[in-house]
This record gives structure tokens, C-alpha cells and sequence, in this order.
């Protein structure tokens, strides 16, 4: 492991960084992962390892100090994402999703709306980004959800499907269609939904491969009266700030996985030097060695691309779609592959649940599917090199 802890150095955390992470870790090791298995098995909410993430004020990372948060640098928040998703994939998603949800508001909210609503998120609140719907997944453009104007409120019609956290967050933002604009991309707007509005309900909660301990939830939207005060920017603006959110979360996603892909290889290369046949570790024939070369060295790559990324951001970069996109790839498809890798590494121990390589393909395996499919990624990256 030589070579990331060398990685680990270049990082170049402060003192205060370096407490925030060193304080993650103890947390991670000593409540979130003993729990992970348990909760994955019982399909249970993880309250216990949220309360214990809440207690250290991890989402005053990415709130602005003005509304009650402690700002950090974007790299440490992806830091604390991979922690996280290395002692429960389902405790980092649910943190992640906090991100996702409330940092649109954070770059294009009012700031009566921030002032009103981002304590509530500094102080440990959860947060939910609600898009996809059944006929609308990765074409965001396809949804059906409807915001209809209605004096001071907006009206709120339709429903929403797999959207993570969605039953127990306390805000949620919801995109949909301005019933005023008649266009696929231009109607897309945006607002924030606060947990126990009247005609907002919790419809099916998702049986899930993996990350079973995060609740996945459809929701429910019937005459669902929204003050207008909560509408982020103006009718219309939804797909702009989508996109823009986009280019920050999709890095988020890759920071779950590289934690996921981080567990597998350590729990791998662990096996792999006690594991003996033949009067041998299996870790010391040459074929397994080129294995763990290959894996080794894309793990490498990826967690020094999700660096990069990291760095644009910070240095106020936003046009970085396509690095973003090449980030939440290679980090989901290295996750798939290190899991697989590690499962088999494991024989027939890997198949049963004892050992965690078990749970973590089944964990892996959805970072490939959400914020945009690989398929798409790869259209979105192949594209940028079309000349116009």
C-alpha cells in the first residue's frame, strides 16, 4: 500500500483537514463499519452511523459559513465521501446525497432562501435531489412532473421514483415542468420541498441488491402547494442548474465508488497473503501478481484523476463536464471490476456473507447505473471530440 500512502502525502492537508479526516476515520472504523453488515443484511435505515456522521457536523463541510457551516476545501468533502463508503457504501451515499441535493441551492438559491434553509442542513439535516421518474432517467428532459404557478405558491403534480434518502429527508429538491413554458429542456425548473407538506407522500421504499441500508424511495405529489419563495432561480432554470450540479456530484459518485473499489483491494490483497494452496500464499503466483498490478495501477489513476477534478473545482472551474464524467466512469467501472476481482480472489468464501467482498460487489454495482450511465458518460466524453 506504499504507493497511496505516498498519494495520501501530495494531498498536502492542513491541520485542521487533517483533524476533520483523522476524526472521520475513528468514526468510520469504530461505529459505521461494525454496523455495515448488519444493516445491509436488515435493510434498515442506518440512524446510528448517520447520528455518529450529524455529531461531527460533516455536512457544515460544504455549507457556507454564513448559514451555519464550516466551509473546506471540495477535496476534503470527496475525502470524507471515500472514508465513509469504505466501512458502509450505504452510510457514504446517504452523506453524499446531502451534497447533491443542497449544493444547487448553495450556488443558485436567494439569499432568503439560503438564510432559511441551509441551517437546517449545516446542523445535520438530510437532503434529497429528486429527478428521476419512471419514463425519465437518464434524459432528464423526459419528466413529467408538473409546477403549476398558483399566485404565491407553485402547484406540485406527479411522482418521482429511486430517489435516495427520499423518505426521511428533511428537504428536498425537485425538479419539474413550468406548466407556462411549452418546451422539453426550457420548462425545467427547480424548488426546494419541505419534509411533511401536505400532499407529499412516501408511495413504494425499493428491495435493493445493494447499498440496502440507504432507503430508496418513490415519491408522491398530488396538489402539492410549494411557496414560490422556495422556486431556485426562475422558471426555466432547472436544466441549467442541473447541469451545472451535475458537474460536481458526478465526482461525489466516483468518491463512493474509489471507497467501495478501496475496501475491495484491501480486503483482496489481505486474503490473498494468508490464503494459501499448493504450499503457497496465493498471492505469490505470478498470474494473481499481474492481477494486482492491473488493479493497483488503475486505482492509482483514478484516485489521482479524482485529484484533478477536485483542484479544477476549487479553483473555481466550472466548465468540467467532461471531466467529471471521465472521473464517475472510471471510478464506477473500477469498482465493478476490483469487487468481481475481489469476490473471486476469495473462492467460494466470497460468495457467502462472511466475508464483506460479498456486499461489496452488490454495492458496486449501481455506481455504473446512476448520475448518468456509463453508456452515456462514454456518448458525453466521445462527443467533446466531435469537431463543430
Amino acid at each position: 500500500m506504499k504507493i497511496f500512502e505516498q498519494l495520501e502525502r501530495t494531498r498536502g492537508w492542513d491541520t485542521e483537514e487533517q483533524a476533520v479526516l483523522d476524526a472521520v476515520r475513528r468514526v468510520a472504523d469504530q461505529v459505521i463499519a461494525p454496523k455495515a453488515a448488519a444493516y445491509d443484511k436488515s435493510g434498515e435505515f442506518p440512524w446510528d452511523s448517520v447520528k455518529a456522521i450529524q455529531a461531527l457536523n460533516l455536512n457544515a463541510v460544504f455549507v457556507p459559513e454564513a448559514y451555519g457551516g464550516s466551509p473546506a476545501r471540495y477535496a476534503l468533502y470527496l475525502a470524507v465521501v471515500k472514508i465513509i463508503s469504505q466501512a458502509c457504501a450505504s452510510t457514504g451515499i446517504i452523506y453524499a446525497t446531502n451534497f447533491h441535493a443542497m449544493k444547487p441551492l448553495i450556488d443558485f438559491g436567494s439569499e432568503e432562501q439560503k438564510q432559511r434553509l441551509l441551517p437546517r442542513i449545516a446542523g445535520g439535516g438530510l437532503a434529497s435531489l429528486a429527478i428521476t421518474e419512471p419514463e425519465a432517467g437518464s434524459d432528464a428532459t423526459a419528466m413529467r412532473t408538473k409546477f403549476t404557478p398558483d399566485g404565491n405558491d407553485i402547484v406540485v403534480d406527479g411522482g418521482k421514483t429511486f430517489i435516495t434518502s427520499g423518505d426521511v429527508s428533511d428537504l428536498l429538491l425537485v425538479f419539474g415542468k413550468w406548466s407556462e413554458i411549452d418546451d422539453a429542456k426550457g420548462a425545467i425548473s427547480a424548488l426546494v420541498l419541505e419534509k411533511g407538506t401536505p400532499g407529499f407522500s412516501i408511495g413504494r421504499r425499493e428491495d435493493k441488491m445493494g447499498l440496502r441500508a440507504s432507503s430508496t424511495a418513490a415519491l408522491e405529489f398530488d396538489k402539492v402547494h410549494v411557496p414560490r419563495a422556495n422556486l431556485l432561480g426562475a422558471p426555466g432554470d432547472g436544466l441549467k442548474i442541473l447541469l451545472a450540479s451535475l458537474n460536481k456530484s458526478r465526482p461525489s459518485i466516483a468518491a463512493h465508488a474509489l471507497g467501495i473499489a478501496i475496501a475491495a483491494f484491501k480486503d483482496m490483497t489481505a486474503y490473498m497473503n494468508t490464503r494459501r494452496q499448493s504450499g503457497r500464499r496465493i498471492a505469490e503466483f505470478q498470474g494473481n501478481q499481474f492481477l494486482l498490478a492491473d488493479l493497483a495501477s488503475e486505482l492509482a489513476l483514478c484516485e489521482t484523476w479524482l485529484d484533478h477534478v477536485a483542484d479544477l473545482v476549487d479553483a473555481g472551474a466550472t466548465d468540467i463536464g467532461v471531466e467529471a464524467s471521465i472521473a464517475k466512469l472510471r471510478a464506477s467501472d473500477l469498482a465493478m471490476r476490483m469487487t468481481t476481482e475481489a469476490v473471486q480472489m476469495h473462492g467460494g468464501y466470497g460468495y457467502i456473507r462472511d466475508y464483506r467482498v460479498e456486499r461489496l460487489m452488490r454495492d458496486a454495482k449501481i455506481t455504473q447505473i446512476w448520475e448518468g450511465t456509463n453508456q452515456v458518460h462514454r456518448q458525453l466524453i466521445g462527443r467533446s471530440f466531435v469537431t463543430k
